[in-house]
């Protein structure tokens, strides 16, 4: 069971992947709305891992990225993207992502991912 941060601006993508997580045996420590909260909430509580949305307002994802890198150059944050994000990704990969889901989220692809990142 992994502690997972779950960051989105859109509460109904948050519930989505709470719901994945939840079923899949995961527990969730904390949810953001942006990549200040992000950082913030990622330092308070330690997740194993982070969920980052790229679009978000104030402080986008791959800003909220950069940060908890600082604070943690090991930390593992998944990147979530939307269809013709792949610049975004790219370098969010750059800057340390471990992995991505693209939404719509499915289920078994999100678990596959998260699962990867945490064991390697």
């Amino acid at each position: 069971m992994a502690k997972i941060l779950i960051v989105d601006d859109a509460a109904f993508m948050r519930m989505m992947l709470k719901d994945i997580f939840i079923k899949a045996g995961h527990e969730i420590v904390a949810e953001a709305g942006n990549g200040n909260e992000a950082a913030e909430k990622y330092i308070e509580f330690h997740p194993d891992l982070v969920t980052m949305d790229i679009t978000m307002p104030d402080c986008d994802g791959l800003e909220g990225l950069s940060k908890i890198m600082e604070a943690n150059s090991n930390a593992k944050v998944v990147m979530c993207s939307a269809m013709g994000q792949q610049a975004m990704v790219l370098d969010a990969v750059k800057r340390g992502a471990k992995d991505f889901i693209v939404k719509p989220f499915q289920a078994e692809k999100v678990i596959a991912s998260v699962n990867n990142v945490l064991n390697n």
